[in-house]
């Protein structure tokens, strides 16, 4: 029997856990009630359970004989703090919190796959099952990772995986060296003198100064990064003042960069400073600069991203593999764990009429929840294969 038809004998049952995550979604390092369903289920497929690891994270642990080898398998697990526009019965019970980028779906895959490991039991070593929390830019795999987690529990490699919208069912992408890019996140205080609105001269008008700096900021990108270096950067917040004939005192810009490149997002960083409070100090105001480096660059290892395609070919077949999957403008924070343990990170086809993630109307597509839990049995029986 295949993997795919052994775990379609218990299809129904992970396709009832994944809505029951989704009709109850919890933000980054609130995952009590996710972390607990988790723990429960490892526990009841006879697995090794380890909770409160970075807070909120779990690690189930299945070992097979002797052999000293191991691999690490990771799913996130929070939601995302937004209200959801789907009408089906399973849809979120909580006002602005949704499961809209499908963690609820990554976990359920990856709980699938030790149960199906732990009743098969074909292979020779110990795999580690890490359910992470907080991956929406919450910092969970650095939690994790301060909190011992690759100390605690050894892993040779490492592998993610996550759903892709518009790629077809069936279909896997990946490619080696940087797949997404690492994202910082910045707010800029610009410190004026406020006034009447009548009066502006007797003013230092920081939302003239905010202006300034967002404009001359588009330079840094299109001027001092190259041209074969990827680079974003986006203003996506300003606040200031409360009065229609009040000059504020202060103003506040916030924003995203993204780089696939640590030395670039230094270049970015310096570049917006310099330009920030150059600006200010020019029209008598003053700006500080808080840029915070949220997440590395995700980097796939050569020799595991061959390694991982070649087990989703084993599956669907290599016409269903790209293995030179487009590179990705959204960050990923596994690229801390794939920063500390060589491996790789794949794409799962989520169907291509499904709904953006981080969308209202997005749902995990559960037709492909027997797949996931094959790739990931499929790669713990070829890399731990029986000596």
């Amino acid at each position: 029997m295949s993997i795919i038809d052994h775990v379609r004998k218990y299809h129904d049952e992970l396709t009832a856990i994944r809505r029951d995550f989704h009709a109850h979604p919890e933000l980054g390092m609130e995952e009590e009630r996710t972390s607990e369903i988790v723990a429960e289920k490892l526990k009841g497929w006879g697995l090794e359970v380890q909770r409160g690891i970075g807070k909120t994270g779990v690690v189930g642990t299945l070992r097979i004989g002797n052999d000293t080898r191991s691999i690490g398998l990771r799913a996130d697990m929070d939601a995302l703090p937004m209200s959801e526009a789907n009408d089906f019965d399973y849809r979120s019970k909580y006002d602005g919190k949704m499961h809209a980028c499908g963690h609820d779906g990554h976990t359920t895959m990856l709980l699938g796959a030790a149960r199906y490991l732990a009743e098969t039991r074909n292979f020779e070593g110990c795999v580690h099952f890490i359910f992470q929390p907080a991956e929406e830019g919450l910092g969970g795999a650095e939690a994790m990772l301060k909190d011992g987690l690759l100390e605690r529990f050894p892993c040779d490699t490492v592998f993610g995986m996550h759903n892709h919208p518009g790629v077809p069912v069936g279909n896997f992408g990946i490619r080696t060296g940087p797949m997404m890019a690492g994202g910082a996140l910045f707010d800029i205080k610009i410190t004026g003198i406020g006034a009447h609105g009548a009066r502006p001269e007797g003013s230092v008008d920081p939302v003239v100064v905010a202006a300034h700096i967002i404009t001359a900021a588009q330079t840094i990108v299109s001027r001092n990064v190259g041209a074969k270096d990827a680079a974003v950067l986006s203003f996506t917040q300003v606040h200031s003042g409360d009065a229609y004939n009040v000059i504020p005192d202060e103003a506040l810009i916030m924003g995203t960069a993204r780089t696939f490149s640590s030395d670039i997002m230094k270049k970015v960083e310096e570049h917006l400073r310099q330009i920030a409070e150059g600006i200010a100090m020019s029209m008598g105001a003053t700006a500080k600069l808080d840029f915070r480096f949220v997440f590395a660059p995700l980097v796939n290892d050569a020799e595991q991203t061959e390694f991982a395609a070649d087990c989703a070919a084993e599956l669907v077949g290599e016409e269903n593999i790209n293995r030179n999957f487009h590179q990705m403008m959204g960050s990923e924070d596994f690229s801390f764990m794939l920063e500390a343990t060589p491996g790789a990170y794949i794409r799962i086809g989520n169907g291509e009429d499904s709904c953006q993630v981080h969308n209202s109307g997005y749902d995990f597509n559960d037709e492909i929840i027997p797949l996931g839990v094959a790739f990931w049995g499929n790669l713990v029986e070829n890399k731990l294969a029986k000596q």
